[in-house]
């Protein structure tokens, strides 16, 4: 029998006295044990120990390893059973992840449950949306009148198939389901990493199991849902505008041929960030291009793929347009760390989550920073130890700005706190 590990953490949110007082609370829990039924058991008890009797989870948000894929309908029927949640939510990944502790590349099962009094949760699936063009407004109404959903929308949970799921326009459309009068609404969540090929995935959406396609879970009413997303670089150079450029390849940064700005770039390094380059170089992409300065989280990080030698361009890893602002960034394990610090440290100060779902690439493991459990345990120390699950995705999705978009190689995450209006 494989090594069983519990993580324990609640936290309950004081509610305006009544009758019959209703607090929000969460849960989660983890297990390695080599058999998926034992597995599901014993993160079912963990999350019952830290209920009070009779609680049922309104949402119940469960990650399945891929050794225990084959075995997913098990563990959600044995959840199910347990918990009796209003709504399971889930799929399977190559490691997954709750409190301070990863289970990589190995069997494993974790789940946050979630006890919102006031939140409503609306479960759709993707192949039940319309589809259409992300920037048509009928698009996003229809979307928007078939899943029901008002002024009251919190964020959008998504978690797809990266072999059957256009993830890039998919979440364009569901971060505009608030609509044009509003801001767009956060999208938070990642591609299953299980699978090496189509229909090898799983999805979990209640009583559903998916091999295809895309599952969500709409959040409104009254629970904040803040967001995060470390995209563990940093910036070298200086900000440059875009003058020519076809679809993805940039062919003039100010006026000049775009590998001319980038051997400048390279040759005003310091011998340390030139060694980084050897891992890959990367361009983000200014979101708000209103901004005075740009620093941490104002870019859209994407990789540079290549260049034309003939024509001196530079091809990236995204669609651009003339009269976008762009820099070149690099990473590294210390860059990464630094970074996902450093957006955690502003959460210090803002009320105690009630519970966190984290997304990390599949990239940043142990093989990345050179120990285990880095995100889980960075997050979960700034965090104060509340409840926290997630798993090693296949592209992370999160906001940058006012927009949603699948990253790769960064952390996403959406943190579930008490209920405050803000204007």
């Amino acid at each position: 029998m494989g090594r069983i590990s519990l993580w324990l953490g609640v936290v309950t949110v004081p509610a305006q006295e009544s009758e019959t007082p209703i607090v929000p609370v969460g849960a989660a829990a983890i297990s390695a044990n080599v058999d998926a039924h034992l597995a599901a058991e014993s993160v079912a008890e963990g999350i019952l120990d830290q209920l009070e009797a009779g609680v049922r989870p309104d949402l119940l948000v469960a990650f399945v390893s891929g050794e225990h894929a084959t075995q997913a309908a098990v563990v959600s029927q044995v959840l199910r059973r347990h918990l009796e949640p209003r709504h399971l939510f889930g799929a399977t990944a190559v490691s997954v992840l709750a409190g301070g502790e990863d289970i990589e590349n190995s069997a494993g099962v974790s789940a946050l449950a979630l006890k919102l009094p006031g939140a409503r949760f609306t479960p759709f699936r993707y192949r039940d949306l319309p589809q259409g063009d992300s920037e048509d407004p009928k698009v996003i109404q229809r979307a928007a009148t078939q899943l029901e959903l008002g002024e009251d929308l919190r964020g959008v949970l998504f978690v797809g198939d990266p072999f059957s799921v256009p993830a890039n326009r998919t979440v364009d459309v569901f971060s505009q389901l608030g609509g044009y009068e509003r801001p767009r609404v956060p999208v938070i969540g990642g591609m299953a990493s299980a699978g090496r090929g189509a229909g090898q995935n799983l999805l979990m959406l209640d009583d559903d199991l998916l091999n295809a396609g895309g599952i969500g879970m709409a959040i409104s009413g009254e629970v904040t849902v803040d967001t995060l997303v470390s995209q563990g670089c940093r910036p070298i150079g200086r900000p440059m505008v875009i003058t020519q450029c076809s679809k993805n390849i940039v062919r003039q940064l100010g006026g000049r041929p775009a590998l001319e700005l980038l051997q400048e770039t390279i040759d005003e390094l310091g011998a340390e960030d030139r060694a980084l380059l050897e891992k890959g170089l990367f361009v983000g992409v200014v979101i708000d291009e209103y901004k005075e300065r740009f620093g941490r989280g104002d870019f859209l990080i994407r990789s540079v793929l290549g260049i034309e030698k003939d024509s001196r361009a530079l091809a990236f890893g995204d669609l651009v347009r003339a009269g976008q602002t762009v820099q070149f960034h690099v990473r590294d394990a210390t860059t990464a760390s630094e970074d996902l610090e450093l957006l955690l440290d502003s959460q210090r100060i803002r009320d105690e989550a009630i519970g966190t779902l984290l997304f990390s690439c599949n990239g940043r493991g142990s093989a990345f920073f050179g120990e285990a459990n880095h995100d889980a345990r960075v997050t979960n120390s700034a965090l104060g130890g509340q409840p926290l699950a997630g798993f090693h995705a296949a592209g992370e999705i999160g906001p940058i700005g006012d927009r949603s978009f699948v990253h790769g190689h960064s952390a996403s995450m959406a943190i579930f706190r008490k209920w405050r209006f803000r204007v």
